[in-house]
């Protein structure tokens, strides 16, 4: 695991001082090792700079940026099944000098060349560079675990795993995409290929670029795309028959994840994810595995009981925090440089307070992201399935009159309904989900936060609307809406929200973030599967689940969902709301330009009043603007 920065400044202005400066803004996510590497040729100067932690080949032999005949790399991520396509190679006369699955990599790219990626298991992100070719190449892995950015203008190509690193690099120009902007407070998130900043992007998952350095071309191809194997014919096999496969398929992916030369750890909340995920380990080793756990003195989200019981009954090691309103203080301050584009997702407090806890004990702690999107396990997918099947069963001309009574009715008229939690925020969702044609636009407009009209009320600017996969509609089965709404949250809010939240959670404290029910082979086999095998009647990821019960007594799992939220809504109204008065002022919002202050202290004062605000409304721009002080002052 490790942070990779670079250059290919065709204006041959870069330097090496450059180069360590980004190489080192990345220190937190490898602090065992640094290394760079200045080359030049015909048409360009390449800066290849790495930070190191070591997981796999703690010595000397695992330095980046690793060489081997024509090619250079360096390499965030690991590759799990490194020791069988190393036993592959040696089968083809190659020979490695460590026990790096970075060395893997560049000779199975010197075998196999893009095709190499194919035989990889793993979370990747590395940057290859071909000195016979003059081709630059950059991979990511196929769920988008680990991530790439690149900037491209005025003939300079910069990339790096995080946008501070870009910082570093004198001409990089940080000027705000006012439509990713839109984008973020839209989502709470900005989808890839999008970035914060104008000339500055994500690669996508499951895709890698070739810059040919000769003619100055950059182009992107598509490797795998979880949307292949749900539009694949659904298969016919028994229950029992998927069960069984899917168990078998948990324990290597779960036993892949375990290939470390350092300490290994599980993030465990008691759910059925993260349960399962500790229980098929536990299992299948004798030494107790540690576990780590989050808990809070707000009891409606205190999950720590739960994963008490089951790392009692699993006979773990187990370690457990409460967060307390100081904490989270604490925390609050240090978000903008952590995630150093907006995101706005609180539950990035408890998982950096859990990443800070896990590393006092290991190295490396593995997390049970998606088994939601998987198995379909959000309470959403019910809301949307029954309000998109309800809407479309209503006559044209039904559903434009109700249409054309939402707009014209304010809901504060509605005092029964209004009492209810967020009932504003519903209201206008409701009123896009009736124009909906298709399930993955009734998904678009339930994730949003604030929608179109809030907008174009708040921003000072116009924006265009852009492109991401909600607007696609290129599933093949068209009344499988359940897994038509699994395939658009693996490809957004899984790749975009949780994976991120994660990966600079647990990095920002040089821990090797792993997520076992993230093997590709796991996802490429549940798409395939019948809809009624993860969501059935009120059960949800009813797969999932069969196989849990084998290792864990129904009663320790069965209770309400939770999820890993915070009580900030309860917080923010004793010792927080000063960052709301503080951040979300009239002052400060005028000097920027970007919002109508009017708007915003409106919300803020309505939220403080008690009113029916979302606590997601006021987050999503309070994390924006401590970004804004943070990177653009």
């Amino acid at each position: 695991m490790c942070g990779i920065s670079g250059f290919c400044d065709f204006t041959l202005k870069s330097n090496k001082d450059i180069l360590i400066k980004m190489t080192n803004a990345l220190e937190h996510r490898g602090p065992d090792d640094m290394g760079c590497s200045l080359l030049k040729n015909d048409y360009a100067q390449i800066g290849l700079g790495n930070r190191r932690l070591a997981i796999l080949d703690v010595t000397e032999k695992g330095h980046q940026p690793m060489f081997f005949k024509n090619l250079v790399i360096v390499h965030n991520g690991e590759i799990y099944n490194f020791h069988e396509i190393k036993k592959q190679l040696e089968n083809s006369g190659y020979a490695c000098e460590s026990h790096s699955d970075t060395e893997v990599i560049l000779q199975s790219f010197h075998k196999w060349h893009t095709h190499c990626v194919d035989r990889f298991i793993g979370m990747f992100a590395f940057v290859l560079l071909d000195k016979k070719e003059d081709k630059l190449y950059l991979f990511r892995d196929r769920a988008g675990v680990k991530p790439l950015y690149y900037y491209w203008h005025n003939d300079l190509f910069v990339f790096a795993s995080e946008l501070k690193s870009m910082h570093m690099h004198p001409r990089f120009k940080k000027k705000i995409n006012t439509d990713a902007l839109a984008l973020y407070l839209g989502y709470g998130y900005i989808p890839a290929p999008y970035s914060i900043f104008e000339n500055t992007f994500k690669l996508l998952p499951g895709h890698y670029a070739i810059l040919d350095l000769k003619n100055r071309n950059l182009r992107a191809y598509k490797y795998w795309d979880v949307l292949d194997y749900y539009n694949k014919p659904v298969l016919d096999i028994s229950e029992q028959e998927a069960a069984g496969q899917m168990e078998n398929i948990f324990k290597s992916a779960f036993r892949h994840r375990m290939v470390s030369d350092v300490p290994v750890g599980v993030f465990l909340s008691g759910g059925y994810d993260s349960s399962t995920v500790a229980a098929i380990l536990q299992k299948n080793q004798t030494e107790k595995l540690k576990t780590f756990t989050i808990g809070f003195h707000e009891q409606a989200y205190n999950e720590a009981p739960y994963a008490k019981k089951i790392a009692e009954y699993l006979g773990t090691d187990h370690h457990e925090h409460y967060c307390t309103k100081q904490d989270a203080f604490e925390i609050i301050k240090t978000l903008p440089y952590i995630y150093d584009e907006p995101f706005g997702d609180k539950s990035a407090i408890p998982t950096v307070l859990v990443s800070a806890m896990a590393r006092n004990k290991v190295k490396v702690a593995l997390s049970a992201d998606a088994g939601d999107e998987s198995f379909a396990g959000y309470n959403k997918y019910k809301y949307v399935l029954d309000t998109y099947v309800l809407f479309k069963k209503l006559p044209g001309s039904m559903k434009k009159g109700l249409s054309n009574m939402l707009e014209i009715t304010d809901p504060a008229v509605l005092p029964v309904l209004n009492r209810l939690y967020n009932f504003s925020v519903r209201y206008g969702k409701i009123k896009n989900m009736l124009s909906a044609v298709t399930i993955s636009e009734s998904m678009k407009f339930i994730s949003q936060i604030f929608l179109k009209k809030d907008l174009n009320d708040m921003l000072c600017f116009e924006y265009k609307e852009l492109s991401t996969y909600f607007d696609e509609d290129n599933f093949n089965h068209e009344r499988d809406y359940i897994n038509n709404m699994l395939a658009i949250d693996y490809k957004t809010y899984m790749t975009d929200d949780v994976l991120v939240k994660v990966d600079r959670a647990a990095m920002s404290v040089s821990l090797e973030g792993r997520d076992p029910l993230l093997d590709h082979r796991i996802i490429e086999f549940a798409a395939q599967l019948p809809a009624s095998y993860k969501y059935r009647g009120n059960t949800r990821k009813w797969l999932l689940k069969e196989i849990a019960h084998k290792y864990i007594p129904k009663k320790l799992l069965a209770r309400p969902k939770m999820g890993f939220g915070v009580p900030i809504e309860l917080w923010f109204k004793e010792e927080l709301n000063e960052y709301i008065y503080e951040y979300l002022s009239k002052q400060r919002i005028d000097s920027e330009g970007l919002f109508d202050s009017a708007y915003i202290t409106k919300l803020r004062d309505s939220y403080l009043a008690g009113k029916k605000v979302s606590i997601m409304k006021i987050w999503v721009l309070l994390m924006f603007e401590m970004w804004y002080e943070t990177w653009m002052n």
